[in-house]
């Protein structure tokens, strides 16, 4: 298993790892709610500096994102689409990188102590499925880095993922 004190200090090769271990971890899984919650803990394990990891998964009865596997302090249960970082996200169809979310109109805080916050959204053949979420209780945690592994996570967690 990864652990946050075998980090190389690169942090390229370190996101390149924690990719290997969700392939490892999800191969020849079907149960979606089984690899999303591997998924949010393998990355609240890798992840310095957090204080949420989750999912919200896409309810089309209702037209809504509800909260699936996480970790972390009890969240906000629903977000109306367009609604605070994660509704826009899915809105917008583009991954948020919010170095304040103080700034942000209209976040939604479920914890006080989040400061900045990337959401990541994931479609599978065009359609909503949800949204990857990862809060700080730092200002301007995240990066292009940040992004560009964490959108490579979850495109590779995408793979495994059969049936909503």
């Amino acid at each position: 298993m990864f652990q946050r004190d075998s980090y190389s200090g690169d942090r390229t090769n370190d996101y390149k790892r924690l990719i290997n271990q969700l392939q490892a971890l999800s191969e020849d899984e079907t149960d979606t709610i089984a690899l999303l919650s591997n998924a949010s803990a393998l990355l609240n394990q890798f992840l310095d500096e957090v204080n949420w990891v989750g999912f919200y998964i896409w309810n089309d009865h209702d037209s809504e994102l509800v909260l699936g596997p996480f970790q972390g302090l009890p969240a906000c249960i629903r977000i109306a689409y367009g609604k605070g970082v994660c509704g826009t996200a899915i809105k917008e169809q583009v991954t948020k990188r919010v170095p304040d979310v103080a700034a942000f109109p209209g976040h939604i805080a479920c914890d006080s102590a989040s400061q900045s916050e990337i959401v990541v959204p994931l479609f599978m053949n065009g359609q909503i499925f949800g949204v990857l979420d990862i809060d700080s209780p730092n200002i301007n945690r995240f990066d292009e880095t940040d992004q560009f592994y964490l959108e490579t996570f979850t495109a590779e967690l995408k793979q495994f993922i059969t049936e909503k």
